[in-house]
C-alpha cells in the first residue's frame, strides 16, 4: 500500500492552495510518498473507505479532487510518489449544534468570538460545518481566519482568531511566551479543609487512553490558582487561573482536587460518549482574556457574556 502524509483543515495555511474555501470549509491535501499502481479512484476509495460523503468517484467528475497544479485528477490518474492531492472533507451527514457563538471584537487584525458549549473549535472526526471554525469562515468571509489558541469543545467562553497572515506570528507569540492572562470559572463541589486562594501544581501527561490526561510524580509542568467566590451548598463558583496551558488542565486539576467540575465526562473517570446530547453542558466556562497587544502596546481585555447554570434545587 502506498504510504502517504495527510494533512488537515488549516495545516494548508502557509502552502499554494488550489481549490478555494468553500462555504467555510477549507480544502485538506494528501503526500504521496510512493508509487501507486491502479488508479487515483482505486487509490481513494481505498485509503478513504470508511469516510462518508459523497463517492470518490462524483468528487473526481465535479472536479473537486486536484493537483499541487490545480488540474483536475481523474479516475485513471497515476499515483505517484511526490504528488500533493488536495480534495475538499465531506461528511454524509451532521447534527446541528443549537447554541451560537457571538463575535466579542474584531478588526483588521483578530477576531474575539463568545463560543457556546458543545461547538468544537475545528474540522475533526464527525464534526466539519458545525465547528466554530467554518461556521466562521462562512458567515464573515475570512478565508485566512485561524484560532491562535484553543478550547475544549465542552468548554464555552472566550476564544482569539486571527485573519491576517501578516500578523499572524506576532499574535501567537503572545501565547508561547505565556503573556496571555487567562481567567476561568468553574462550578464544582465545594472543596474543604483549603485557604483560598491557592495554587495547585502537578506534573501532566498524556494518559492511557488518547483523549485524557493523568498526573504523575516528578517535576510539575502545570499550574493552577484556585479561588472561590461564590458558594451555595455543597457547592461552589471557582475562579481559575491557569499559569500553563496545558491539554484539560483545569479538569484534571479539579478532579485531583476532590472536586471534578460538574458535567464533566472525561475527569476523574472517561464515561461512554454522550453523542448528540446536549443537556448537561461542562460548567467551565473561559470568562476572560488580557493581554498587552504586542503590535500597538494598548491593554486589551474581553470578557464572556455567559453564564454558568447551577443546578436547580
Amino acid at each position: 500500500m502506498a504510504r502517504f502524509v495527510r494533512k488537515g483543515h488549516q495545516a494548508a495555511a502557509n502552502a499554494v492552495v488550489p481549490l478555494p474555501v468553500r462555504d467555510g470549509v477549507a480544502p485538506s491535501y494528501l503526500w504521496i510518498t510512493e508509487d501507486r499502481l491502479g488508479g487515483m479512484l482505486a487509490f481513494l476509495e481505498e485509503r478513504f473507505g470508511a469516510v462518508g460523503g459523497p463517492s470518490w468517484a462524483e468528487r473526481l467528475a465535479r472536479g473537486d479532487v486536484v493537483d499541487a497544479k490545480g488540474e483536475r485528477l481523474q479516475p485513471d490518474s497515476h499515483v505517484r510518489q511526490g504528488m500533493r492531492i488536495w480534495y475538499y472533507r465531506e461528511l454524509d451527514a451532521e447534527t446541528p449544534i443549537p447554541f451560537e457563538e457571538r463575535i466579542l471584537f474584531r478588526d483588521e487584525h483578530l477576531l474575539v468570538v463568545d463560543k457556546p458549549h458543545f461547538v468544537p473549535m475545528i474540522p475533526t472526526g464527525r464534526f466539519l460545518r458545525e465547528t466554530l471554525l467554518v461556521r466562521l469562515k462562512h458567515k464573515l468571509g475570512l478565508p485566512h481566519l485561524t484560532p491562535i489558541h484553543r478550547l475544549d469543545r465542552e468548554t464555552a467562553g472566550v476564544v482569539i482568531f486571527s485573519h491576517n497572515l501578516d500578523t499572524r506570528g506576532t499574535y501567537q507569540s503572545m501565547f508561547q511566551k505565556r503573556s496571555i492572562r487567562k481567567v476561568y470559572e468553574a462550578l464544582a463541589p465545594a472543596l474543604e479543609g483549603r485557604d483560598f486562594p491557592f495554587t495547585y501544581r502537578s506534573r501532566m501527561v498524556d494518559g492511557e487512553k488518547f483523549f485524557v490526561m493523568k498526573e504523575e510524580a516528578g517535576e510539575p509542568n502545570s499550574e493552577t490558582l484556585v479561588e472561590m467566590i461564590e458558594r451555595r451548598g455543597g457547592l461552589a463558583r471557582y475562579r481559575l487561573h491557569p499559569h500553563t496551558g496545558r491539554k484539560h488542565q483545569l479538569r484534571l486539576h479539579m478532579a485531583s482536587l476532590g472536586v471534578p467540575i460538574l458535567n464533566d465526562a472525561f475527569y476523574p473517570v472517561a464515561l461512554p460518549c454522550k453523542g448528540d446530547d446536549f443537556s448537561a453542558p461542562l460548567q467551565l466556562l473561559a470568562r476572560r482574556i488580557a493581554f498587552t497587544d504586542p503590535l500597538t502596546g494598548e491593554e486589551r481585555a474581553f470578557e464572556s457574556v455567559r453564564t454558568l447554570a447551577w443546578p436547580a434545587t
